[in-house]
């Protein structure tokens, strides 16, 4: 076996395609919106390393599955269900995150990001660990991470401030609005916006997000269609085939330099404290409720702060011992012992 030269094609979670020059990677997860799972990680950053390594690909183009999502960051089910449960195994799934990113960051090829529906939470900080990124007009961006008990640190938070400016970076991490395309365009989020909504089969500029809204369902003739997104894709894919390899490799070193010194001085301290923090409550509530597809309770953890009570530990501290059969750690709020059922002084 070559490293340098061998190509795996049995991928599970994503499609690799080659042609004229340019690979193609698409996650294709569009049951969940293109959400990424730790299987999936690992081979996205297996085939931006085979996109690297590859002479005969000169660009790189990275989509999603279908005309709702580029995608949609971590598979937040998965979260829920496995690392809530064993929170330093979430430390092990931020060291593969981490090579995903930099697998992009450090192809030494231009990586254009194909915008071919919402990219949220990481799937933003995917789209800016590319170089360009063209958006069809229906899809938007935005970060997620403080209205689900996480921290948008796997890119949002470094690359965001040097992207669309401090003001602006704190506006879509702390209010977890929708970025529009253009909004998207004008605050240098991406290159290029193209149409994407059709109206009884032609093209519509600048459509309402009721328009919008019309064409996702398929309703009164309106409809989606990426084929202008492909178009400029191609074309800007092209320009850059155009380019010689060494300068292209160069210039992206180079300019890499603020986001690489944001990230490395900051993905360490990330990952291990979103891993800690995956223990507390936070993150237990924020994602359950996601999965139940319910609002988080946000105010009942801040009401307990405010009364004296644990906002981290569901059932308060480990702080009691049963008088009976003297276990210890047992949480401030239980009333009874979870070993032997004696009767304690729950404070809940």
């Amino acid at each position: 076996m070559d490293v340098l030269t061998d190509r795996k094609t049995d991928f599970e979670e994503i499609f690799y395609e080659k042609k004229n020059w340019v690979a193609r990677i698409t996650i294709n997860r569009p049951f969940n919106y293109n959400a990424y799972s730790t299987n999936c990680l690992e081979e996205l950053a297996t085939a931006f390393r085979q996109a690297s390594f590859d002479d005969e690909v000169a660009v790189i183009v990275y989509t999603g599955a279908g005309d709702r999502a580029f995608c949609t960051g971590g598979d937040v089910k998965e979260y829920q269900e496995r690392y809530t449960r064993s929170p330093h195994d979430y430390w092990k799934y931020m060291k593969l995150f981490g090579a995903y990113i930099e697998s992009i960051v450090n192809t030494g090829k231009p990586v254009i990001a194909r915008l071919n529906g919402m990219a949220v939470g990481g799937g933003n900080e995917s789209q800016m660990a590319c170089d360009l990124a063209i958006i069809a007009e229906h899809a938007w961006i935005g970060q997620v991470g403080s209205g689900v008990g996480s921290v948008a640190a796997g890119g949002a938070t470094q690359w965001l401030p040097i992207t669309v400016g401090d003001r602006r970076a704190r506006y879509i991490l702390m209010t977890n609005r929708r970025i529009p395309a253009y909004q998207a365009l004008d605050w240098g989020l991406v290159n290029e916006v193209v149409p994407s909504v059709k109206k009884d089969g032609e093209f519509i500029v600048k459509a309402t997000p009721e328009q919008i809204k019309l064409a996702q369902k398929g309703k009164e003739g309106y409809s989606i269609d990426l084929s202008m997104l492909d178009e400029a894709t191609e074309k800007l894919a092209q320009e850059l085939v155009d380019k010689f390899a060494e300068c292209i490799r160069y210039t992206k070193e180079q300019t890499n330099f603020w986001k690489n010194l944001a990230w490395h001085n900051t993905i360490g301290h990330a990952r291990d404290w979103l891993s800690i923090h995956y223990s507390s409550w936070e993150p237990m509530e924020g994602m359950s409720a996601f999965v139940e597809k319910r609002p988080p309770n946000y105010r009942l953890l801040r009401q307990r702060a405010a009364e004296g009570k644990s906002s981290e530990f569901i059932w308060g501290p480990y702080t009691q011992t049963c008088p009976n059969c003297d276990a210890k750690n047992i949480p401030e709020y239980f009333e009874f012992c979870g070993a032997c059922g004696a009767e304690l002084n729950g404070k809940g």
